[in-house]
């Protein structure tokens, strides 16, 4: 259509003419770009989401702690302590000892009823050296747990298979969702937390119980 408005002398060939005719197609194709560009949004930051164990209260370290124990009812926290006699040596017979820190009362150190020792949250243990034990979790008899001497301080831990990996244990937390009964909780999964034996970066792993 611009032919039409330009004379014969304008269709000779002309650097001049060609020169401004770049120049207009090349305008025209920047304002056909800015009239319809799409309009941009920015992406908003995906929210972190953070898992209820995580807020829960963490007990104050003490020598004797080896680890410890939450689970989503309440944060009252069951701790597993190192048993030792006025000399600090291990009591072989009795080499771990359990009690509650009731975060959801008054923060009041408490001991296990009878029920919830020898059938939930007790610990059993087998003599495997003088300065070994293998244990584990009355509720949860797959998971064996290993209380062993460090040779560097000679002080206690309790190891446990994470990820495939030996890691210093430092928490379970156990996922309770409605639905169960005292006997039998609707268990989701355990969560196992602690600190690789060999590398010391924080191992973790989750499973869930067979039924």
């Amino acid at each position: 259509m611009i032919v039409y408005f330009l004379d014969h002398s304008m269709l000779k060939p002309n650097k001049t003419v060609t020169i401004a005719c770049y120049v207009f197609v090349t305008m025209l194709v920047l304002w056909a770009i800015t009239a319809f560009r799409l309009p941009t949004y920015q992406q908003k930051p995906v929210a972190k989401v953070i898992d209820v164990q995580d807020t829960f209260p963490i007990p104050k370290a003490n020598p004797k702690q080896l680890f410890y124990l939450q689970r989503t009812a309440n944060t009252n926290t069951i701790v597993y302590e190192i048993n030792e006699d006025a000399k600090g040596q291990i009591i072989k017979d009795e080499p771990v000892v359990v009690h509650w820190l009731r975060f959801a009362e008054d923060g009041a150190k408490k001991e296990l009823s009878y029920i919830q020792r020898v059938f939930a949250y007790g610990i059993k243990t087998e003599k495997v050296t003088d300065t070994s034990f293998e244990m584990h979790i009355n509720s949860y008899k797959k998971k064996v747990l290993y209380l062993m001497r460090n040779k560097g301080n000679n002080k206690y831990r309790m190891l446990a298979i994470i990820n495939a990996k030996m890691t210093v244990l430092k928490r379970v937390f156990i996922r309770i969702d409605p639905g169960g009964s005292f006997w039998k909780p609707n268990v989701i999964y355990i969560e196992m937390k602690g600190t690789d034996v060999v590398t010391g970066k924080e191992a973790m792993e989750r499973f869930k119980v067979a039924t």
